[in-house]
């Protein structure tokens, strides 16, 4: 198994956050062929969508996220930003792994299928990503 860690920032604004160059490139440095590419966010409040980007499916996200989630005092989770309680059951939704299929050291994504990060916690703007190869 070759496995990696990303450093990514995510702002102090609710993102969606494209991976899938970071995907590819751990792929080719791992020289990657056939297997499973595992990508893993360990944190309580973020998780991992895959899903069309650039034609609005990661604002319309963000917006469905919003209407299943809002952001107000409800939560029983209370610290951080007020409404920070909906961040802690993102995940539940969106949950923090991905395993996606390699072939001939490619992703096997639909062509419209980006690897997104999902982060609605302002609070931490910083996140970790690991990305494991798993050769077939």
């Amino acid at each position: 198994m070759h496995s990696v860690e990303l450093a990514i920032t995510t702002g102090a604004a609710e993102a969606v956050v494209d991976l899938t160059d970071h995907c590819a490139r751990f792929l080719a440095d791992a020289d990657a062929t056939d297997g499973l590419l595992h990508v893993w966010v360990p944190h309580a409040t973020a998780g991992l969508a895959i899903l069309e980007t650039g034609a609005g499916s990661d604002e319309d996200l963000l917006t469905a996220l919003k209407d299943l989630l809002p952001g107000d005092g409800r939560w029983r989770h209370r610290h951080g930003t007020p409404g920070h309680g909906r961040d802690h059951v993102l995940p539940a939704l969106i949950p923090p792994y991905a395993t996606i299929p390699v072939l001939n050291g490619t992703m096997a994504l639909g062509t419209w299928q980006s690897v997104c990060l999902v982060d609605t916690n302002v609070d931490n703007p910083q996140r970790t990503v690991r990305l494991s190869y798993l050769p077939a």
